[in-house]
């Protein structure tokens, strides 16, 4: 399993990204974004899942990075 971190420009929409994740089987948890990430609301949702499920994703997210190690990620996608 690979680690992801999306965040968001809501509160509501990390919410309901977190809800759907898990409703398609991957481990997600809110949680505020990591200092080397910026996000406009400060909360993010760290997931588990085989892929990045980018279309498990709200119309407000801001950007989805892999987790590739301690304080490392890489971004996959970043939205204005």
């Amino acid at each position: 399993m690979r680690q992801f971190i999306a965040t968001f420009h809501t509160h509501l929409s990390a919410l309901m990204t977190s809800r759907a994740l898990n409703a398609a089987g991957a481990k997600a948890g809110m949680m505020p974004v990591p200092r080397k990430l910026s996000s406009s609301c400060g909360t993010c949702v760290r997931y588990e899942a085989e892929d990045a499920m980018l279309e498990k994703m709200d119309v407000d997210v801001e950007g989805v990075y892999e987790v590739t190690g301690k304080d490392q990620y890489t971004r996959l996608m970043e939205k204005e």
